[in-house]
């Protein structure tokens, strides 16, 4: 009898167990997928999901108000993109100060601390664009707070460290971010991130081009340049016939004659911003001498006949809004080209821009980026390229940046990044970008010598080489 007690007690506690235990796997929250967890945030859509492996791709749509001081007064989608690895992993938020590839790509940072990438689309790139668009509401403010607002949204869901990173107007935006939302990122990777402070003051690019490279290749350079203007009126019929043979027209510019000088004066300018030392190979060593085709195909080649005609222009209206309202604009001298041969020299931005849309100049806003840098800068780096002009002014530390870095890459473009740059510096930015991520090794803590990217290199995810683009632009 007590046998029998004994074996219904136990045979009562085991089925007391193992409903207990089956309610609480019931019980447990079925994981949610990372697509439902973006779309649940209030103003976010897809746009498309593209496969790539070991990672999730995601091309959104992100409301955002127009004037980030008056929500009330409108909206517009803002597109976005997510290569999402691991929640658990740190986030790298990337821009390159224009419109947003919607390929799964990883840029340096991301390699570096093997996170997830959230790239943003500049606004008034379009489709990115309010429609009617009110163009005062395009400043590097508005930019940040739209970085801002992305970042608040999705920090709930990438919840560990993020680092700020971008190139060129890129470098120049994570930098904005940093001086107007100091508090959102763990650290900050600009790269080549040109700081024109006082814009009527542009000295420190002629004295750029005077040393850079060596004098044999800046002669060829400034050879070919100049016979491009001696033979103006040659080329600028072959310029008209390839303008109606492509439908280009030059309304925005005025005129055929200056989107022609605007061409041939950005020449040298573009040769060093894409180019290397090796490739002065291929410019004509004596331009005198050279055909007219052999002059034309050197400068089509580097500046881009195309890029100030109506159509050429017309994607980069925003950037030459900023650049003369607020950013700032180089201008150069040109002393191996007589002055007969220069009719308007450097255009300023109004000129590119479309006489519609009204443009007036803030001289202190730059100041006041640089002012915050030199005296704020925390887990903050830029690296800059020797051989880019855009490096000629650039951003500089003072007595209050902390733990933050100014280095060059050795005879690197507008292309230069970490892993360019010599091998000392390279380790440190390495181990500091890791550490701002909050995933350092522990073999790096005991040696910061031993930092290097915690991924390895993906030739199709990671591509370094720098994007091409026709007219001076950052």
């Amino acid at each position: 009898m007590r046998k029998a007690l004994r074996w219904l007690l136990a045979l009562v506690v085991l089925i007391g167990t193992v409903s207990t235990a089956g309610a609480a796997t019931a019980a447990e929250p079925k994981a949610v997928d990372i697509k439902d967890r973006l779309l649940s945030v209030p103003g976010m859509s897809l746009i498309e999901e593209k496969p790539y492996p070991g990672y999730r791709f995601f091309v959104l749509n992100y409301t955002q108000p127009i004037d980030h001081r008056h929500p009330s007064k409108g909206t517009f989608q803002q597109r976005i993109t997510v290569l999402h690895k691991d929640e658990s992993r740190p986030t790298v938020f990337y821009t390159g100060g224009y419109n947003v590839s919607t390929t799964p790509s990883r840029r340096e940072p991301t390699q570096i601390v093997d996170g997830n990438q959230v790239s943003m689309e500049y606004r008034y790139f379009t489709p990115s664009r309010p429609q009617p668009a009110d163009w005062s509401k395009l400043d590097i403010w508005q930019a940040a707070s739209d970085q801002h607002r992305i970042f608040a949204a999705l920090k709930p869901i990438y919840a560990k460290n993020w680092v700020s990173t971008g190139g060129s107007k890129g470098g120049m935006t994570a930098t904005y971010y940093e001086r107007y939302y100091p508090r959102d990122m763990d650290g900050v990777v600009a790269y080549v991130a040109p700081n024109d402070v006082v814009n009527s003051e542009d000295s420190a690019y002629d004295r750029f081009f005077k040393s850079v490279g060596t004098k044999e290749c800046r002669d060829r350079l400034n050879g070919v340049q100049r016979e491009a203007l001696v033979r103006r009126e040659a080329l600028k019929k072959k310029y008209e016939t390839y303008a109606a043979e492509n439908g280009y027209t030059f309304t925005t510019i005025g005129s055929l004659d200056r989107a022609y000088e605007a061409v041939v004066l950005d020449y040298v300018w573009g040769f060093w911003q894409y180019s290397t030392l090796a490739d002065c190979a291929d410019i004509p060593a004596d331009a005198a001498h050279a055909t007219d085709d052999e002059i034309w195909t050197s400068v089509d080649t580097i500046s881009g006949f195309s890029a100030y005609t109506d159509q050429g222009l017309e994607t980069y209206t925003p950037y030459y809004y900023q650049a003369g309202t607020q950013l700032g604009a180089p201008t150069i001298h040109f002393p191996h080209i007589e002055k007969r041969y220069i009719r308007y020299g450097y255009q300023p931005p109004r000129n590119f821009v479309p006489r519609s849309i009204p443009m007036r100049f803030q001289p202190f806003v730059m100041d006041d980026v640089d002012f915050w840098v030199r005296h704020n800068a925390q887990h903050m780096l830029f690296v800059y390229g020797q051989n880019d002009p855009w490096g000629a002014e650039r951003f500089g530390l003072g007595w209050g940046a902390r733990d933050s870095y100014v280095f060059t890459a050795p005879g690197m473009n507008h292309g230069a990044n970490v892993a360019g740059l010599t091998a000392d510096q390279k380790t440190l930015a390495t181990a500091r970008i890791l550490d701002w991520a909050g995933v350092t090794p522990s073999a790096v803590r005991a040696d910061p010598a031993a930092a290097k990217p915690l991924a390895k290199f993906d030739a199709k995810l990671d591509r370094r080489d720098v994007q091409r683009e026709p007219a001076l632009r950052p």
